[in-house]
């Protein structure tokens, strides 16, 4: 396909980012592009072809990423915009995650958005208590958010500013202790029984069967796996760490199937136009699966990884083995698991039996 024949541009259409693209009208050309990208559709307001602007259509069309802060820079006030600027290319410099960047600049935008034309730099420890209050009583804003937004605006004054002590008398809300949501064994199985896509199903039993998180689901790349140690090499997961897994017997066959269907050439799961698969898309088949299996839980798909540690702890696993499979720092974190397991539980007895 010969990009020089087409020419590109982005908006959106009802509401969603997308790539136009418009060339001569000639049938082969047409063809070309629809061959090349199937979901490639005509809009009849547009009078042009559009794609979805998706990080693997630009790739594959050969643009540049998504610009991070552009289009919200123009809308802080530019007594301000320097501030975002820094923050933004501090975040880079240290090197943290594309997630934990995208929510501290979320965040921080927020409060230069209210701030208007008042700079940035000259809020008091005060006025930052009576941002945060503002939070909680008028935008209703919950604890874990809260903290979020806490950690974002700390890192903008202590590491941009240089300023340690900003933040020292500054009341964090407590957590509250939820315990993890898990799935039965059965109900595990039904919802993998009733998919019957073979790439959506790996998806599920990788994540179900080596506990991962479904970033680290999409992020896991064919060299990953070494069938003959039976070992599935984690790279970069939470927290930059890296482990190793043990690949489920069962999951091998499969596996070998699905490459030998899909030929991946670089991820495990590849999305339609090549690159990494996208996260919600996986979200969105364990949703699927969940509504064609009959189960009605308020659970996402991180409740197969809790499921994953409360079957291992009821089967007897230690937990130090679950904490270091989990990739977990603290063995605490793990600990939740035994307030929802009935091995655990059934260990006690109710003061009735002893009447």
């Amino acid at each position: 396909m010969d990009f020089s024949k087409y020419h590109f541009s982005f908006g959106q259409h009802r509401g969603r980012p997308i790539i136009q693209v418009r060339f001569v009208f000639d049938k082969n050309l047409q063809e070309a592009l629809r061959s090349r990208f199937p979901s490639a559709k005509w809009s009849k307001t547009k009078k042009a072809w559009y794609l979805p602007d998706l990080p693997s259509v630009r790739k594959a069309l050969q643009l540049g990423p998504k610009p991070t802060i552009g289009s919200k820079l123009s809308k802080v006030n530019q007594v301000n915009r320097q501030a975002y600027v820094s923050m933004h290319e501090q975040l880079k410099l240290k090197q943290y995650s594309q997630n934990t960047i995208k929510q501290y600049l979320s965040e921080f935008y927020h409060l230069l958005l209210l701030l208007k034309d008042f700079p940035v730099e000259k809020m008091t420890p005060k006025r930052l208590k009576d941002y945060f209050l503002y939070c909680v009583q008028k935008e209703q804003m919950a604890e874990r958010k809260l903290n979020g937004k806490i950690n974002a605006i700390k890192f903008y004054y202590e590491q941009v500013l240089h300023r340690p002590k900003m933040f020292f008398d500054i009341p964090r809300p407590k957590k509250p202790q939820v315990l993890p949501k898990a799935l039965s064994k059965n109900e595990v199985k039904r919802i993998l029984s009733v998919t019957s896509n073979i790439k959506h199903l790996v998806a599920l039993q990788l994540a179900y069967g080596m506990g991962l998180r479904v970033s680290e689901v999409v992020n896991l790349k064919i060299g990953d796996i070494d069938s003959e140690r039976m070992m599935v090499h984690i790279r970069g997961a939470k927290g930059k760490k890296d482990r190793y897994v043990p690949l489920p017997v069962s999951l091998l066959p499969l596996l070998r199937r699905y490459y030998l269907e899909y030929r991946p050439q670089n991820y495990l799961l590849e999305g339609q136009y090549g690159g990494q698969y996208a996260k919600v898309s996986v979200q969105n088949v364990f949703k699927t699966a969940m509504r064609k299996a009959g189960v009605h839980k308020t659970i996402g798909i991180h409740g197969l990884r809790h499921s994953y540690a409360t079957h291992l702890l009821e089967s007897g696993a230690d937990m130090r083995f679950i904490q270091e499979l989990l990739g977990h720092n603290s063995i605490k974190t793990t600990q939740v698991y035994t307030k929802v397991t009935p091995r655990s539980l059934s260990k006690i007895t109710s003061p009735l039996d002893a009447l």
